[in-house]
């Protein structure tokens, strides 16, 4: 998956030395380099078309020529072969300068001495190492280089190969190579100090992109970003678990992981229908969750990458729920408990009128509507005071073969059922579910009396089903109750989990919203689907046992 390890948040100081596989030394030494593989063919060259009286190289041909070989076959090697492999900057500089000192000082002995000009060459070398040197390290290579200037001069007048009097010259020479040094040594410690603030920046950058990547990845908020081709570009970890963590992954296809969100992008972009609030959801990988995305594109290119939010309306709607419950809560428990005595008074009246002898038959049918309607009232007195006295789930672990076993077994026998009116459909395997044993009887019995009171009369005999499970063979544990009943509309299918919401004369409003409110509270989700063929099917969705731990503990 998408998780990556952030590198310490500590930048190098300024005053660290750089060591030599900064950008900055290699592009000065790549130029050094550059120079000592023209400079021997420059000079050959010259030393053939003077010949017989040659500028350079008169004085000893054979070893002019095989220096400049020598020359130009150790600048290769340098150039080729020595990047990435210096211990430090230091042993860098010092090698190229006694290199370039070496070479010219032999040149310079071919030719003639100090007379013949050569030790100029030593310029551009000795400045370009200059900018690499460190405190006086750039004096010390113009030492190095000014002593093979007068030192090939000593051998030369030794010799004989040339006069006395050109000492000067050499001299002149080296203080030309010292003259450049100093001139490169401000400009080598701004450089220096410039590319340290560099690679600060950079490293700086490198973890702030870290941090950044690192709080995308756990923010709560599931996202993705999907370019032109609908590939899948950045997902965090949060996005990963909503769309199925084996198939999201960078690179993927956006079709190949989520269909139904590439069809909603698409629809997205060809007309901005979910920009102008059109409510279009999906359900998340794990079949629990109703994801609502957002779209929203990134830069002004066209076609554009898009950035999307898949956004849980189970949250959103827990904490529009859990606000609405806070003030619901304490008002209508206040009120059931008020006007239950009055309620259980008049249909108590209600009940000795109609047993007077003296009664009609409308008057007589009158009291029966009066009994019936305290009774209703009396069912959302009760249902309100259950809510409201809810007590906390006391979760324990239950199998379900034996535990819908029995609730089949106690639900027919409590209603003078036949057993054939609640099916249950087996399972491959035997499901483990933890939850409160006698809240999920709760949710169950509600849903399972639903159905039958509900029920068609041409679809009773076909019953009820129970059938348990696992959501795509190995995800969450679940088990539904699934009727022949005439269905509910889509236009309520998104209001039957809200309070006192009922199409039903007799209905209350309250059994579907309590039934969500138990199975939310042990972690659990109860969602509606139409059944194919008609009828309808309620989900519960158990927790996911890898979170039994974080659930309960």
């Amino acid at each position: 998956m998408l998780h990556s390890q952030t590198a310490p948040l500590i930048p190098s100081p300024i005053s660290q030395p750089v060591e030599p596989s900064g950008d900055l030394a290699w592009r000065v030494v790549a130029l050094a380099n550059l120079y000592r593989l023209l400079l021997p063919p420059v000079l050959f060259a010259l030393y053939l078309s003077t010949r017989p009286t040659p500028t350079v190289g008169g004085t000893n041909p054979q070893l002019f020529m095989l220096v400049c070989v020598l020359y130009w076959t150790l600048g290769a090697l340098f150039a080729f072969g020595g990047r990435g492999h210096w211990p430090s900057r230091r042993v860098l500089v010092l090698a190229h300068t006694l290199l370039d000192t070496t070479a010219v000082s032999a040149l310079l002995y071919c030719s003639g001495g100090a007379a013949s000009g050569l030790g100029i060459l030593l310029v551009i070398p000795v400045g370009a190492m200059a900018l690499l040197g460190e405190s006086r390290g750039p004096f010390a290579n113009a030492a190095v280089a000014a002593l093979g200037i007068l030192g090939q001069q000593i051998v030369s007048v030794t010799l004989g190969s040339a006069p006395s009097a050109d000492y000067p010259l050499a001299g002149m020479q080296g203080a030309v190579v010292f003259l450049v040094a100093l001139m490169a040594w401000p400009v080598s410690n701004r450089l220096r100090e410039s590319e340290a603030l560099v690679r600060r920046a950079v490293l700086d950058l490198a973890n702030l992109a870290q941090v950044s990547q690192y709080i995308v990845q756990h923010l709560r908020e599931s996202i993705l970003v999907v370019d032109p081709a609908d590939n899948i570009r950045l997902i965090n970890e949060s996005a990963a678990q909503v769309l199925g963590e084996s198939d999201a992954v960078p690179g993927a296809l956006l079709g190949e992981v989520s269909p139904r969100l590439l069809y909603l992008l698409s629809t997205w972009r060809a007309n901005d229908l979910l920009e102008r609030g059109d409510a279009q959801t999906m359900l998340a990988a794990d079949g629990a969750r109703v994801i609502q995305p957002h779209f929203a594109p990134l830069g002004d290119s066209n076609p554009s990458p898009v950035i999307v939010f898949l956004e849980d309306t189970g949250e959103i709607a827990a904490k529009v729920q859990q606000t609405k419950l806070a003030a619901l809560g304490r008002l209508s428990a206040s009120i059931a408990h008020e006007i239950r005595n009055p309620v259980g008074a008049m249909s108590h009246a209600a009940q000795l009128l109609a047993e007077s002898p003296g009664l009609s038959g409308e008057d007589r049918r009158l009291t029966q509507i009066m009994q019936a309607n305290s009774s209703r009232v009396s069912g959302i007195i009760d249902n309100i005071l259950q809510l409201s006295r809810r007590e906390a789930p006391k979760p324990e672990q239950l199998t379900l073969a034996a535990w819908t076993a029995r609730f089949r077994d106690e639900f027919c026998a409590t209603l003078e059922l036949p057993r054939q009116q609640l099916l249950i459909d087996p399972a491959a395997e035997d499901v483990q579910v933890r939850i409160d044993g006698s809240q999920l009887h709760q949710i169950i019995w509600n849903l399972c009396q639903n159905a039958m009171t509900h029920a068609l009369p041409a679809a009773a005999a076909a019953g009820i089903q129970l059938r348990f499970g696992r959501l795509g063979g190995v995800g969450r544990p679940f088990l539904q109750v699934a009727d022949r009943g005439p269905g509910i509309p889509s236009a309520d299918s998104e209001r039957i989990f809200e309070p006192f919401f009922t199409r039903a004369q007799r209905g209350t409003g309250l059994g579907l919203f309590l039934a969500r409110e138990l199975a939310a509270a042990n972690g659990a989700t109860l969602l509606y689907e139409a059944r194919e063929g008609g009828g309808s099917i309620f989900r519960v969705v158990f927790a996911d046992p890898s979170r039994w731990n974080d659930l309960y503990s």
